[in-house]
């Protein structure tokens, strides 16, 4: 009997919903609840059938005012009728992913922005997502009336956890995911931002699936191509509340028992994090829901350190094998992209830590001061460490024969900023492979210059000892650091980061010339001639001191070691370089002889001097005297007299 009164409460509804009047539809609609179960997608697409989208479309139009007759005192009840029915009827897919209900997307975000706070906006959210996940076209419908932006400034007051801010996540995700990426992030990077610290404020306080979901969208906007303006409109927040829900998060994440994919998409989004506001992050104060203490400060580091150190092995270990063992199958080559890819954000998390430690100075009271000195011990020996893995699995590339690969540019990159800091660390290690990590060259480099630009810091301070300089001249390395010196000047748009490298290059071949009598140094080598040429070029048409005296100085000492007629017979020497280089030096002489350097620059004193002591070995050669007539500055000879006397 039950059934049978079911069936015809049913069938009296569905009579209302076909009845020729309005009246005798909404009164169908407000009994439908009764009989119809949401479960049911057979008799909900009887139920939209009979009803039609032509009334549901009026109804909705009431309801928001948008009729003539505006609906009078009942418009509130409309609305909330026709969202809820809208809504119900969109869980069934063929129903959501219907023309019908996407035309009704601008109406629905209209509402949604027009009545924050009504228990209607629920079934909006629902509405909207039933709707863009069904039909692609509702996806571009949501973002072309202004859904994103609706989205963004309500997501912050929306309850935490709720169903809401689920539905609001997700479509966010939707409209990130499926439309482009050039268009989205270039129209909206401060309501993007707004997205990013709505859900960082889930990803810190849930302690549920949603919680991943939050990781997974903040990754996902964070680590996209075009996410650089949001960047930017995250800095200029007036706090920074987001970074620290954003470090609460991935601590969680990194001390619990996850998928590995979770905690490198933790790894991922960290790096993105100090991308934004600095290594300084990984120092903070944590408070974590599920614990009544505060973590400690430098919680962060360890975990952020500990997790790249496994990652790293894990993925150079998958990457030896890939690329040696393995068949080389196209699916094995997209294998080995994806690793390349996350290995970069585990080196790259690594080298920020490099610099967060060496910013300390390496005074123990700073660096006690910010992190304990146990938890500083642990962060040294897991470096040496990683050093080491990373070296090994160099050694094993060198083996194979293998000089090109961004994975092995990276490694020599990692290695270079923490020889940088500690340039004696694994020293035999790094003396046997140091020829053939100048030598890698990156997937689209034609030949070497990045691995040297990275290795460049530690080969300015192991040079300054002999034993140094005698690595890098019986390797014969010496020639491809001359050679990304004259790629650097030939470059010729002097960043400060270019001058940077030019300089540390400077002081690397500086330091081998004036140690030339200590070590077994090739006199007349070609590639010190062609750096002769590069060297006045670099110094022409500049003021700059340190620029002039460094150029000369090193001009000078090439002199000294090369022969006249190595000179004179290279192919890429000519008068007009005689002239250049007789410039720069009588130069260098003029700014000592007028007093045009400033009396705090030591260094370019002491580079004077060598200047001066070079000139007088080669001063009777007659090299000389091919140079003086383009000398532009006289009695050069007595200048240099009066240096030394005075």
């Amino acid at each position: 009997m039950e059934e049978e009164g079911s069936s015809s409460g049913a069938d009296d509804c569905l009579k209302l919903l076909r009845g020729e009047r309005d009246e005798q539809r909404l009164a169908g609609l407000l009994l439908v609840t009764k009989f119809c179960n949401k479960d049911d997608h057979t008799a909900i697409l009887k139920v939209y059938d009979a009803v039609g989208p032509q009334f549901l479309h009026r109804l909705l139009r009431t309801g928001t005012g948008k009729r003539s007759d505006g609906g009078g005192d009942n418009r509130d009840t409309y609305l909330q009728l026709s969202i809820t029915v809208l809504a119900a009827f969109c869980r069934v897919p063929q129903i959501a992913a219907s023309e019908d209900m996407v035309t009704k997307i601008p109406l629905i975000i209209e509402t949604m922005s027009r009545e924050t706070g009504s228990p209607i906006i629920q079934e909006c959210y629902e509405f909207l997502f039933l709707v863009s996940t069904a039909n692609e076209e509702g996806v571009k419908t949501l973002y072309k009336s202004g859904g994103l932006n609706v989205l963004a400034s309500q997501m912050m007051i929306l309850p935490d956890g709720s169903h809401m801010i689920e539905h609001a996540m997700r479509l966010v995700q939707i409209i990130v995911i499926k439309l482009p990426s050039e268009r989205v992030y270039s129209e909206h990077p401060t309501d993007l931002s707004m997205v990013v610290a709505a859900v960082a404020k889930q990803f810190a306080l849930l302690q549920n699936a949603l919680k991943f979901e939050a990781l997974h969208l903040l990754s996902a906007i964070l680590s996209n191509g075009y996410s650089a303006h949001v960047y930017d409109a995250l800095r200029l927040m007036e706090n920074d509340v987001w970074s620290t829900n954003m470090r609460i998060g991935i601590v969680a994440i990194l001390q619990n028992r996850v998928a590995p994919s979770h905690k490198l998409q933790a790894l991922v989004l960290a790096e993105c994090v100090i991308s934004i506001v600095g290594e300084g992050w990984l120092i903070g104060e944590i408070n974590l829901t599920d614990y009544e203490d505060s973590l400690p400060a430098d919680r962060c580091i360890v975990l952020v350190l500990e997790s790249s150190r496994v990652e790293i092995a894990v993925l150079l270990n998958d990457l030896a094998y890939l690329k040696y063992e393995a068949s080389m199958a196209s699916s094995n080559r997209e294998d080995i992209l994806v690793k390349q890819r996350n290995l970069g954000v585990a080196f790259s998390l690594v080298e920020k830590i490099i610099k967060l430690i060496s910013s300390f100075g390496g005074e123990e009271s700073t660096i006690n001061a910010v992190i304990s000195e146990s938890t500083f011990t642990k962060i040294i020996s897991g470096l040496n460490e990683t050093i080491v893995v990373v070296l090994d699995y160099l050694q094993d590339t060198k083996k194979h024969g293998q000089m090109k690969g961004d994975d092995l540019l990276a490694a020599v990159r990692l290695i270079g900023s923490y020889l940088a800091e500690a340039p004696d660390a694994c020293k035999d290690k790094v003396t046997e492979l140091l020829g053939y990590m100048l030598s890698i060259e990156g997937e689209n480099e034609l030949r070497p210059f990045y691995s040297i630009c990275f290795l460049l810091p530690m080969l300015c301070q192991i040079t300054l000892k002999t034993g140094g300089c005698k690595i890098l001249a019986s390797s014969g390395a010496f020639r491809e650091v001359v050679g990304c010196l004259i790629a650097l000047i030939d470059q010729n748009n002097y960043t400060s980061e270019d001058n940077g490298s030019i300089f540390l290059a400077c002081d690397t071949i500086l330091n081998l010339l004036l140690k030339r009598e200590q070590i077994k140094f090739p006199s007349d080598d070609p590639s010190f001639i062609r750096l002769l040429v590069a060297l006045s070029h670099w110094a022409e048409g500049t003021d700059d001191a340190s620029i002039i005296m460094m150029a000369s100085s090193i001009c000078s000492l090439i002199l000294d070691l090369t022969s006249e007629e190595a000179l004179l017979n290279h192919p890429d020497f000519t008068s007009g370089n005689i002239g250049s280089l007789s410039k720069i030096i009588g130069r260098s002489f003029a700014m000592c002889g007028q007093d045009l350097i400033s009396d705090d620059a030591k260094a370019e004193v002491d580079l004077f001097q060598i200047i001066t002591s070079a000139y007088s070995s080669w001063a009777d050669r007659t090299l000389v005297h091919l140079m003086r007539p383009a000398l532009q500055y006289k009695d050069v000879s007595f200048t240099v007299h009066l240096f030394w006397t005075d």
